[in-house]
């Protein structure tokens, strides 16, 4: 059975600290290099707008399925909206739990033959009738994590000895992704998987989550428990840091065990990324002399150009969808 275990805490409030920079950005870098998790406290966010983004998550859960179903994903060319509890994949296996999918709401793009086709993965959210003050407080607190992740990825290039403004083009127009999740407790089949061992393709994610626990993550061979810590973001890098950095800095495995029972757990993920377009180039700095190179997985290629790899992600997590809108991807 895996063991609890802590991961490193950092509080970024003391990276405006000059008496307490540079151990900030050594314990950083160490975190980021060797775990690729830690807890973020000293980022600003209010114990107040944590409890509310939670409280609008449990009011959307409690609506009605016909609430619910309104805004299925499956009605979104850019899959966007609610999917149904087994309906995500994850490994090829259905995940126990059931979620809202929202990113940037900017209107739906025109898509060329000749296009690529990440563009879908522009456009519109769907929001429930039933619920409207959802709308502005997720988009709200999308907005108030983008800037804390910015500022958390600017103090990791510096953390490597790389310019702090590497990333800003990049990340001119960013690709914002939030989930509001429900894990409903086990599955009537017996099978723990709340959502499967799997890496985030993109660069960071935040994640709030509330006092029930499950999530594991890979470390020394084996997954260990991460508790939740009140206050905290749970804070993980995504595939494109490692290929940013050559693998210096690597993309962790991590998973949710379903609670037990009927219990039921929430939580808020929220993925940072940069415009679909952008091509990721490698980070300079001397810390490339320590990089062992990518390493290569044929059932998992891993793309530069980051519309690429978010596109491949969201196939092969809602094939239904894909389906749906965009046979010729699934038949590729």
């Amino acid at each position: 059975m895996p063991s609890a275990h802590s991961l490193p805490v950092l509080d970024l409030s003391q990276a405006d600290d000059p008496a307490q920079r540079a151990d900030f950005l050594k314990t950083l870098h160490a975190a980021a290099r060797d775990t690729g998790f830690l807890h973020l406290t000293g980022h600003g966010v209010t114990a107040a707008e944590s409890a509310r983004i939670l409280e609008v998550t449990r009011t959307f859960f409690s609506l009605p399925e016909a609430d619910r179903l309104a805004v299925s994903n499956l009605n979104s060319p850019h899959f966007r909206g609610y999917t149904r509890i087994g309906h995500e994949l994850t490994g090829g296996a259905s995940d126990w739990r059931d979620q809202l999918d929202v990113g940037a709401e900017r209107p739906a793009p025109v898509v060329g033959p000749d296009d690529p086709p990440y563009l879908w993965l522009e456009g519109p959210n769907q929001w429930p009738a039933a619920l409207p003050e959802l709308r502005t407080v997720v988009l709200d607190w999308q907005a108030r994590l983008a800037a804390v992740a910015h500022r958390l990825l600017r103090e990791l290039l510096v953390s490597i000895g790389a310019p702090a403004d590497f990333f800003d083009a990049a990340f001119d127009r960013p690709h914002l992704h939030t989930k509001l999740i429900r894990y409903p407790g086990s599955a009537p089949s017996g099978a723990d998987q709340g959502v499967g061992a799997h890496k985030d393709y993109g660069f960071l994610t935040l994640l709030l989550q509330d006092s029930v626990g499950g999530l594991q993550v890979v470390r020394d061979g084996g997954y260990v428990d991460v508790p939740p810590m009140p206050g905290a973001f749970v804070v993980n890098l995504g595939e494109l840091l490692e290929i940013a950095t050559e693998g210096y800095l690597t993309a962790t495995d991590h998973r949710v065990v379903s609670p037990p029972g009927a219990v039921e757990r929430f939580s808020v993920p929220f993925f940072y990324n940069p415009r679909l377009d952008a091509v990721v180039e490698t980070v300079p700095g001397d810390y490339l002399r320590s990089a062992p190179g990518l390493a290569h997985d044929a059932s998992n290629p891993l793309h530069a150009e980051y519309g690429r790899n978010e596109l491949k992600g969201w196939v092969r997590a809602h094939p239904a969808v894909a389906q749906r809108w965009h046979p010729e991807l699934v038949a590729a």
